[in-house]
């Protein structure tokens, strides 16, 4: 690829790109070269191809940005994965945050490898969610729906399962949901339990086959329960995942982290603006992340709106839902004497 700009005085950076390889730019451009047209839209820059050339015209910092997302993706394409909506705006997030195509090119990006398929990053924090399980023995991932911290911890999880570094998973979630208990529920405790693991059970058919998913859970492999029946255990060569941990009370918090055992490793996962305790309940979530800040060992991870990698509607819905929050305190503020 070769890469050749100049700055005009109007303060534009026309930057002109040609790529090696015809054959991958259909992918890399799109159908109709809707990939192009969604650079354009989010950058506000013009993208002109032709042949096997991109004029890149704008603003220097956004033409920039621009030709960095095409770098991101071209090598992406390279390595015959496929690209499509979701991949153009993961790479414009990578590159806003400074994370460009040589790491990509040198493969040291880092990644989950399932058995299903291979889960690369798609926003700067995700790339710092996924070292950090790679490296560290407990991890906390807060923040809004839709940022991958359940995904990601539960692929890792079954990666490690099925590469032998561990002997089991252990995914668990407090049974608070909506104001229902469980014994007011149909059925015997499996059936009652499942509707509240449905979204570990979801991540894990996304990591493995559905005949290795169900095999395991009967060999016992794979374990979900509800966090009640983590007392009294010690959990070793476990991958251990509290999901939705802002649903835990302080005592109930305490008593899941110090189930973690020799070889073991533990993420914890919430966002402490959906806590479904009773009134005045402090949220165990956040009293760990207030207590454990400076303990050796742990890592925090805090995933903001800009992290969230589902349809584009829940991002503006979170942001909506912020900006009310900060105006009811603002005004709440104002009344206080």
């Amino acid at each position: 690829m070769r890469v050749t700009s100049a700055t005009s005085p109007a303060g534009t950076s026309p930057i002109r790109m040609e790529f090696d390889d015809n054959r991958l730019l259909p992918a890399l451009f799109g159908e109709h070269d809707r990939h192009l047209a969604r650079i354009e839209q989010q950058l506000g820059v013009s993208l002109l191809n032709r042949g096997n050339t991109i004029a890149i015209s704008g603003p220097a910092e956004a033409a920039a940005l621009a030709r960095t997302v095409l770098e991101r993706l071209y090598e992406v394409v390279k390595t015959g994965q496929p690209v499509g909506p979701a991949e153009v705006d993961a790479a414009l997030r990578m590159a806003a945050g400074g994370h460009g195509a040589e790491s990509v090119a040198a493969g040291t990006e880092p990644f989950i490898q399932t058995r299903r398929k291979r889960i690369v990053a798609r926003s700067p924090n995700q790339a710092g969610y996924m070292q950090s399980i790679a490296e560290k023995e407990m991890v906390f991932a807060t923040g809004p729906a839709g940022t991958g911290k359940t995904y990601l911890a539960v692929c890792a999880a079954a990666a490690m399962l099925t590469a032998g570094r561990v002997d089991r998973l252990v995914l668990s979630r407090p049974a608070v949901e909506a104001g229902e208990r469980l014994g007011f529920l149909p059925g015997d405790m499996r059936e009652k339990v499942d509707p509240y693991m449905r979204p570990l059970y979801d991540a894990l058919y996304d990591a493995l086959p559905p005949e290795q998913v169900v095999k395991r859970l009967e060999t016992g492999e794979i374990e979900i329960a509800p966090l009640a029946f983590m007392r009294g255990r010690t959990l070793s060569n476990a991958f251990i995942i509290l999901d939705e941990a802002q649903n835990t009370s302080p005592v109930q918090m305490k008593m899941a982290l110090t189930r973690i055992g020799e070889n073991s490793r533990m993420v914890v996962t919430g966002d402490l603006t959906q806590v479904d305790l009773p009134a005045g309940t402090r949220s165990g979530l956040a009293d760990a992340l207030e207590t454990l800040s400076a303990v050796p060992g742990i890592d925090f991870i805090h995933f903001s709106q800009a992290d969230v990698v589902r349809h584009a509607l829940v991002t503006r819905i979170i942001e909506a839902y912020d900006t009310k929050g900060r105006k009811r305190k603002s005004g709440e503020s104002e009344k206080t004497p």
